[in-house]
């Protein structure tokens, strides 16, 4: 995808020292990166269950090191995953974590959109994307998708405090800028989606784990430290 410049450099020099980094941010919650990993895909499974949408074909856009991808695998059982990433050194350590017939890495350059996935999914990756190579990249996932096809759009919620704390102490996040719900959504219509629903996740942290229950109540509310935009790709 050569419209659209995510920085490399910053992602290979991480890779194989990804996940302590990462954990710096995030053990402000008490837990660690496949809690928060598992999550997304259970809700997501939930609501595609909803929709009677069962995707055969995944593209995991930004998929670093492939954590998404084993629950990708695990919870939604697709026929095949696509991981791309601009990240050599990242790709490396998922084709090496990844063994198998069913999934592929490729970097964005080696992929060209064409059409035949039924879901794509990212998380936290867009607030890595310069904002005026934002539409790009969404025009690569609509191009990505069949009519009709899934997106899973999530994103780090700028409106709740400890999602800003726990950037701030990841060395690859601290000067990232952050995409609210509302110019998600907004890009996600010009780029020809339809919008499903947003939903918000992760409330409380693993010191309140007793409130965890209320969540599934409370996702219409903007309190999560993430947020889901699910979408449709348009057939017009």
């Amino acid at each position: 995808m050569s419209e659209t410049r995510i920085n490399a450099s910053g992602f290979d020099a991480y890779a194989a020292e990804y996940d302590a980094a990462l954990q710096k941010g995030i053990s402000v919650s008490g837990e660690g990166k496949d809690y928060f990993a598992r999550g997304r895909i259970l809700w997501l499974s939930k609501l595609l269950g909803a929709l009677s949408e069962k995707p055969r074909s995944v593209l995991d856009f930004g998929c670093g090191t492939g954590t998404a991808t084993a629950f990708l695998k695990e919870i939604l059982r697709p026929d095949s995953i696509l991981g791309v990433d601009v990240s050599v050194k990242s790709l490396e350590v998922a084709r090496q974590t990844h063994v198998d017939s069913e999934t592929r890495f490729f970097s964005l350059d080696e992929y060209e959109p064409d059409g035949a996935f039924d879901l794509a999914f990212c998380n936290g990756v867009f607030h890595h994307v310069p904002v005026k190579e934002r539409a790009a990249a969404i025009d690569y996932l609509w191009r990505s998708l069949r009519p009709g096809g899934i997106f899973a759009f999530w994103e780090n919620n700028p409106w709740n405090p400890g999602a800003r704390i726990v950037m701030s102490r990841i060395p690859f996040d601290r000067d990232a800028i952050m995409v609210s719900p509302i110019e998600a959504r907004r890009l996600l219509r010009l780029g020809g989606f339809e919008i499903i629903r947003t939903d918000f996740q992760f409330i409380f942290p693993r010191a309140l784990a007793g409130l965890r229950g209320l969540e599934r109540v409370m996702c219409r509310m903007p309190f999560g430290a993430q947020y889901q935009v699910l979408c449709r790709k348009t057939t017009q």
